[in-house]
């Protein structure tokens, strides 16, 4: 049966400057949105037209008459990494960060991993996943020892060729690694990383697993579904939230694939929430520093925006905003500390600016509201502006 529902998708990365903490993380300066706009002038006219240029410092030109609600969100957890910020917004702010390993794994920690699996171990240092598996491929299809490596970000990433641990056998020593990595090194995420071809033009495959540490308490995911409410994902989803809370889950890879997924979805009768991770712009553009690639990938979503719009009902909401940021253009290859943006958009209501949140975390206590549930996570409901009608003509 239809009923109401929230649309919520994540543009993995697309941060929006300004965080008040950036320095503290090595990122003052960092702007994903802002830099984007200024060095490729990407043409957002839906985006806009919700209020995405209203937005301070975004870089993109204000809309006269916006659509939308609009405004940007600081992330109170520590960290900016996937799993801290899809939680924060699902309304589970972290306050102790997770562990981070600049100099590599501790050997009790990789005596261990080798131990479970039966294979060695080549890396074990911070690396871009790219330039890991150009470096270390070779060898690792020579010995079979499993490419191990971490970021910035709290993860324990292992990378494998699909001729020498399939897919399903590097998913199954992700997990033993997951068993493993708790308490003292409870890594935010365990990362697949399969890879094909040949040496010199080794490349990345849509078979990544992420497995997340399972949430301490409750998120929006396990409140609605206790609620009765269908709560569908798609994307990397199912991953960060470890499976829980979710009623329904399409594991699709890839920015085009998970847009074809939640039409497909939007097309069934549902009542609850349909939550999005479009990853592309983090893992394919922002840590490969492809800030021309990043533009069009923008481009690409908001050309689908008329189509999702054009299947919401008169009681569905569309949200939209970012887990973190990955400037392209800034130093390094990691994740950005950045505020994110926030674009909110049903039929008929009045546009109104949300200025600066104090936390993800009111996305969160909005939907609950806005579903008639207690809101018992962390942040400030809007939900009353959901209700403002614009007045009639």
């Amino acid at each position: 049966m239809q009923g109401k529902r929230v649309i919520l998708i994540v543009l993995d990365s697309v941060g929006c400057g300004n965080a008040p903490d950036a320095a503290q993380y090595g990122d003052a300066g960092a702007n994903t949105l802002r830099h984007i706009a200024e060095k490729c002038s990407p043409s957002l006219p839906n985006l806009e037209r919700l209020g995405l240029g209203n937005i301070p410092d975004t870089g993109f030109t204000p809309c006269p008459h916006p659509t939308g609600l609009y405004g940007r969100c600081i992330e109170r957890s520590a960290g900016k990494d996937t799993t801290t910020g899809h939680w924060e917004i699902a309304g589970l702010p972290l306050r102790t960060p997770f562990p981070t390993y600049p100099h590599g794994f501790p050997p009790e920690v990789i005596d261990a991993f080798c131990k479970a699996t039966g294979r060695g171990v080549l890396g074990n240092y911070p690396a871009s996943g790219t330039a890991i598996i150009d470096e270390l491929g070779v060898e690792h299809i020579q010995t079979g020892k499993l490419i191990v490596y971490t970021s910035a970000d709290s993860v324990f990433q292992i990378a494998a060729h699909e001729e020498i641990v399939p897919p399903q056998e590097l998913w199954h020593i992700c997990q033993q690694a997951r068993d493993l990595l708790q308490g003292e090194h409870g890594v935010g995420r365990v990362i697949a990383r399969p890879f094909i071809g040949k040496p010199g033009a080794f490349v990345r495959t849509g078979n990544r697993r992420d497995f997340s540490l399972t949430p301490p308490s409750d998120t929006l995911l396990d409140v609605m579904q206790r609620s009765g409410l269908d709560v569908w994902g798609v994307g990397k989803i199912e991953d960060i939230f470890a499976h829980r809370g979710l009623t329904q889950s399409d594991h699709a890879a890839g920015n085009p694939a998970c847009i074809q997924s939640l039409l497909a979805m939007m097309r069934k009768p549902m009542s609850g929430l349909i939550f999005v991770n479009l990853v592309d712009y983090d893992s394919l553009y922002g840590h490969r520093r492809d800030v021309e690639g990043y533009a069009r990938a923008l481009e690409a979503f908001d050309a689908a925006l008329p189509e999702i719009v054009g299947l919401m009902g008169e009681d569905d909401v569309l949200m939209l905003t970012a887990d973190h940021g990955c400037d392209p253009t800034y130093m390094g290859t990691d994740h950005t500390r950045e505020m994110v943006p926030l674009l909110c958009y049903k039929r008929g209501v009045t546009s109104q600016a949300l200025g600066t949140r104090d936390t993800y975390g009111d996305i969160a206590s909005t939907i609950l509201v806005y579903f008639g549930l207690e809101n018992t996570l962390c942040g400030a409901s809007f939900a009353a502006l959901l209700q403002e009608r614009k007045a009639k003509e």
